[in-house]
C-alpha cells in the first residue's frame, strides 16, 4: 500500500481558503508544497498593504508562497509544475486558470453553491438575495469555463431564515474543508458528474450600489441586509446605513417609510410591502445610532416618514 503523501499546490485567497487550507494541514494526509494567493492589498481607511489570509497561514507553516498579479506570469508555471503536484487546489482564488495549468493536474475546485446553481463571483450572497432554503459546497473538476466542470461532490446546508453572509460563509467553509479531504483521499473511486447546463445561472461581483434599498418590499430588504452584510451594507437615497434591522413580516401594505411603532430603542417602519424594525441606523456623515435616538433627534415621531 502507497502511504506517500499526496502532493497538493493550492491556490486561495480570503478567509473561506484559508479554513479549507487549515484543514487540509491539520489532516496531516496531505503535503502543501505551495501555495499560490493574490498579492497584498491596500485595506482599510489608511489603505495599508495587508496580506491575503491564506498568506499568513502559510507563513506560519513555513510553506512557499507565490504571489503573482496573473497567472500567466513569467515563472508561475515553473513553480507549479517543478512541485510535481498530484493535485491542484483551487478556493476562492480570484483568476481563472488557463489551460497549462490545467493540464499539470487535477485541479478541483471548492465553490459555494450547490452547482450548477450561482456559477460566478457572489454565490453565497446570490443564494441569501433570493431566499433561498438551501446551499452547499461543491467541489469541481476544473476546465476552462467558469464554474462549469464536473462535479466530484456536494455537502448540503439548511440556511436558517435570519442568517447573515457572515455565518453563513462560515458554515460553508467548515463543510468545503470537510469535503475537500474526503474528494481528495477518494478521489480514485469517484465517478465526476457533469452538470446540467440547461439549468445554470450565474452571479456577477457584488458592488457598493448594489446596497441601495427602498422602502418597497421588506422581505427584499432584510434579504439584501443578510446578503450585504459588512459590506457593502444597505443604505437609502439619502445615504443612511441600516446597521441592524429585522424582518417583522412581508404581508401587510403599507406607505412606504411610514414609522407605524416605536419598541424600545428601536423602531417599526412600514413599506409597500411588510415591515421591518430598525435597530440601529446611520446618517451620512455621522456615527452609528439607536433609530429612536435619531427620530429624537429630528423631531420626528409615529406616523411621520423616515425619510
Amino acid at each position: 500500500m502507497d502511504n506517500k503523501l499526496k502532493k497538493i499546490v493550492y491556490m486561495g485567497t480570503p478567509e473561506y481558503a484559508e479554513i479549507i487550507l487549515d484543514g487540509l494541514i491539520n489532516d496531516g494526509s496531505f503535503e502543501i508544497s505551495l501555495v499560490v494567493t493574490q498579492p497584498d492589498r491596500p485595506m482599510g481607511r489608511k489603505m495599508e498593504l495587508t496580506p491575503p489570509e491564506v498568506k499568513l497561514l502559510a507563513l506560519e507553516h513555513n510553506i512557499n508562497i507565490l504571489q503573482p498579479q496573473s497567472l500567466r506570469d513569467d515563472g508561475v508555471y515553473d513553480a507549479i509544475i517543478s512541485c510535481k503536484p498530484d493535485f491542484i487546489v483551487v478556493a476562492a482564488f480570484g483568476q481563472l486558470l488557463p489551460r497549462s495549468i490545467l493540464d499539470i493536474a487535477p485541479c478541483i475546485n471548492l465553490h459555494a453553491s450547490l452547482l450548477p446553481l450561482y456559477r460566478g463571483a457572489s454565490p453565497v450572497q446570490q443564494c441569501l438575495l433570493n431566499g433561498d432554503k438551501f446551499t452547499g459546497v461543491t467541489a469541481m473538476l476544473m476546465e476552462e469555463g467558469l464554474d462549469s466542470g464536473p462535479v466530484l461532490g456536494y455537502r448540503y446546508f439548511e440556511i436558517p431564515q435570519n442568517m447573515r453572509v457572515d455565518e453563513l460563509m462560515e458554515q460553508l467553509s467548515i463543510d468545503a474543508s470537510k469535503i475537500t479531504i474526503d474528494v481528495l483521499k477518494g478521489f480514485d473511486y469517484i465517478l465526476p458528474l457533469s452538470q446540467t447546463k440547461a439549468i445554470s445561472t450565474h452571479c456577477k461581483k457584488i458592488k457598493k450600489e448594489d446596497g441601495l434599498v427602498d422602502f418597497d418590499n421588506a422581505n427584499i430588504i432584510y434579504n439584501k441586509f443578510r446578503a450585504f452584510y459588512g459590506w457593502p451594507g444597505i443604505y437609502l437615497y439619502n445615504k443612511m446605513k441600516l446597521l441592524d434591522i429585522e424582518l417583522l413580516e412581508s404581508k401587510s401594505q403599507n406607505k412606504k417609510g411610514i414609522v407605524l411603532e416605536v419598541i424600545n430603542d428601536s423602531i417599526v417602519v412600514g413599506c409597500e410591502f411588510g415591515t421591518i424594525k430598525i435597530n440601529t441606523l446611520q446618517p451620512e456623515s455621522k456615527k452609528s445610532m439607536s433609530a429612536k435616538a435619531y427620530l429624537i433627534g429630528r423631531g420626528l415621531k409615529v406616523g411621520d416618514y423616515l425619510i
